[in-house]
């Protein structure tokens, strides 16, 4: 038999929960799962959101989220079975024998704290090296993940890095106490598409250079598949198929996981558009702090009646920033916004209660964009009065045609956002946004948080409401996976700038621009080996410019 590193056999976990009024339930969260990982192997753990993967992932670590506990089953790393080691030796294996890459660094490191001090801690702290030695291993580490200026960036401090650098730095202090096992937990889901390919390869290459073995936790088929050697699919809490990576992507057997696959290849046929733009968007020029800082320059685009114009680019290009112009809470220093042929105030004061109506935003985080304390009939229901004047049952009828429209149903109208999931949670903020009747809904990132399968969802949703309420939407994103499927024109900006505009089949046929060609290159495809041809792709691109 090969040589296991992780066995984890029989896995149940359950949680408890105080529904409003009610008596506590017990849920079972994980049910009978079972895994083996061999030494200097990656087992990558897909699902949708509340699949069980991240709570999976966590065990080896003895840990459980608030609520959460082990209730059956044995998790052995190393020969012991960790489930029995007590609280000090579970203390003892956490940042040594295991560790954890999170999904979000900038939440996880401290900003109070060098770089430095925060890789080393964990091995300081479980005395595996001196701090000459420690630093010494993370020096190499930021080497090995191609981290800039190597010897000095552990002197700055988290806010001094870029997120993708954040991220790399994360994955140096897991490795410096040259653990047995590492969790990664979705290590690349709020990154760029260009950042992603580059921790992705950095994550990869750490992983063959020191051998340690990984359990590699996403929502993303395309992503896993360029570094598991296993790939598990999870549903509800149970293993729905598992097997070697290539047989998982080429030939899936269960329904499910041939769903997973097939979001991939969805893609949108373009619209032609109308001779006349329902926003038109004019040399605009807009800035930050007194006008110093230049976030957009000189940027026209279009959108017309009934169609999507996706804006792509990565973090900082200016996507979110256009938005904001468009929407007057970034008034532009030149340039001009019309709407239906008559010119906006660039200020939000200055536009009327129509302008407002008539544009509407669905942001990316549905959890911010909802009063927790309202219900989802409350929260539908405010544009309903403030625009239209509805109150009592007459408001109701229409939160709950509007509950039918987004295929939630009327039974949600009593529920606050707490109990629902990502995918429903946007959905009320898309009635939300349909509740006022507008005629260009912004939506801003509005699946990247998203699980595939919630997020395929969502964008057939809007696709079917486009068709009924022949809205216009202006789709911002980073994913160009996401603008095949919605998109009937597209916007590339870089740097503040439109760097290519067009129909969606001008945009993405070549000859390219170099950027546009670097965000081709950078979107993961459900092909193994694509991240090797990728970055080979990059470099060849980059020493023919």
């Amino acid at each position: 038999m090969a040589d296991v590193l992780l066995d984890i056999r029989n896995l149940r976990i359950e949680a408890t929960t105080y529904p409003p009024g009610e008596k506590p339930m017990t849920i079972t969260i994980v049910d009978g799962v079972s895994l083996t990982l061999e030494k200097g192997k990656v087992l990558g753990l897909i699902g949708e959101s509340g699949a069980g993967k991240s709570t999976i992932g966590l065990s080896p670590m003895g840990y459980g989220r608030g609520g959460v506990r082990i209730t059956g089953g044995e998790v052995i790393l190393t020969g012991r079975d960790i489930l029995k080691q007590g609280k000090n030796g579970i203390r003892k294996l956490r940042g040594h024998q295991a560790c954890y890459v999170a999904q979000s660094a900038a939440a996880a490191f401290n900003p109070a704290q060098r770089l430095m001090d925060q890789v080393v801690e964990s091995t300081l702290k479980h005395g595996l090296a001196n701090r000459a030695e420690a630093q010494r291993r993370a020096v190499a580490l930021f080497r090995k993940l191609s981290l800039p200026d190597p010897e000095n960036i552990g002197k700055r401090y988290p806010h001094q890095v870029s997120g993708g650098q954040l991220q790399r730095v994360m994955t140096a202090m897991a490795l410096c106490p040259e653990p047995d096992l590492i969790i990664f937990d979705e290590p690349t889901t709020a990154l760029d598409v260009t950042t992603q390919i580059d921790v992705l390869a950095a994550i990869k290459q750490a992983i063959h250079a020191t051998g340690v073995a990984a359990l590699y936790i996403t929502h993303d088929l395309a992503v896993v598949a360029q570094v598991a050697d296993d790939i598990m699919v999870l549903r509800h809490g149970k293993m729905v198929e598992a097997g070697p990576a290539h047989q998982i992507i080429k030939e899936p057997k269960q329904a499910y996981t041939q769903a997973l696959v097939a979001v991939h290849r969805l893609e949108h046929e373009e619209k032609q558009p109308t001779p006349k733009p329902i926003l038109s968007v004019k040399n605009v020029t807009a800035a930050y702090g007194n006008g110093i800082l230049k976030v957009l320059k000189n940027v026209s685009v279009e959108i017309h009646p009934g169609q999507t114009l996706a804006v792509v680019g990565e973090s900082g290009s200016g996507k979110s920033t256009l938005a904001r112009a468009i929407t007057g809470l970034l008034p532009p220093q030149q340039g001009e916004i019309t709407f239906e042929g008559r010119k906006l105030s660039n200020r939000l004061g200055g536009r009327t209660k129509e302008d407002l109506r008539q544009l509407q935003m669905i942001y990316q985080m549905a959890d911010v964009a909802m009063n927790p304390r309202h219900t989802v009939g409350t929260i539908i229901g405010r544009p309903l009065t403030f625009y239209f004047g509805l109150k009592g049952a007459e408001r109701d009828r229409r939160v709950k045609e509007l509950l039918e429209e987004i295929e939630m149903g009327k039974g949600f109208i009593d529920r606050h956002p707490a109990e629902l999931s990502g995918g429903q949670k946007q959905r009320v903020c898309i009635a939300r946004a349909l509740a006022a009747k507008p005629k260009l809904i912004i939506c801003d990132e509005v699946t990247s948080a998203l699980d595939p399968l919630v997020a395929n969802g969502i964008l057939k949703l809007l696709l079917n409401l486009q068709q009924i309420e022949h809205v216009a939407y202006l789709f911002i994103t980073h994913d160009l996976a996401t603008v095949k499927s919605i998109a009937d024109s597209i916007a590339v900006m870089y740097r503040g700038e439109v760097v290519r505009y067009g129909a969606k089949s001008q945009v993405l046929t070549p000859p390219f621009d170099d950027y546009t060609d670097l965000l081709l290159w950078s979107v993961p495809e459900m092909e193994l080996g694509w991240l090797e041809k990728a970055i080979a792709g990059r470099k060849m691109a980059s020493a023919g410019n």
